[in-house]
């Protein structure tokens, strides 16, 4: 499976973006302001960069595993009921740890990570959470499959 993010309006903070499942549009993504990372920057660049909680991650392209339980979500009746917790986790983006896709309605919920759902709202999402769980449950048919999950962010 293919997923890219094609980030479109990057204001002061926070970043509107349309995800595309397969090359077909699926919803629209909120993070932290784009800070023109990439992910081929050197650790140090993305360091002195990165403002901890308030910083969009570098663009790239990076494996997605839905295999490991978020201590906080797992936590909650309503992730535990969709996915046990097991959100779906962006690996080896350097300069940021933990970095998940998951609901969120405005950028005070991202902390670095993707949000999903419908740009009704200028700077936020609605319907946050039916888009996740539409979203997780591609996604999870597709490993369920054997496929791998890539994501690109550019």
């Amino acid at each position: 499976m293919k997923i890219l993010v094609d980030r479109k309006w990057k204001k002061d903070t926070y970043t509107i973006g349309n995800l595309y499942v397969n090359g077909k549009l699926f919803c629209n993504t909120l993070e932290d302001k784009d800070r023109g990372i990439k992910k081929s920057d050197s650790l140090s660049t993305i360091k002195s960069k990165k403002v901890y909680g308030e910083t969009a991650i570098p663009t790239g392209k990076y494996a997605v595993v839905l295999n490991v339980t978020s201590p906080k979500y797992a936590a909650v009746k309503w992730y535990w009921n969709l996915c046990k917790g097991m959100m779906p986790r962006l690996l080896n983006v350097p300069g940021f740890e933990g970095i998940l896709m998951h609901p969120g309605n405005n950028p005070f919920d991202t902390y670095g990570c993707i949000l999903v759902g419908k740009n009704t709202i200028k700077g936020q999402l609605t319907q946050s959470k039916d888009t996740f769980s539409k979203l997780y449950k591609l996604m999870k048919a597709a490993v369920d499959k054997g496929e791998t999950i890539e994501l690109e962010i550019k």
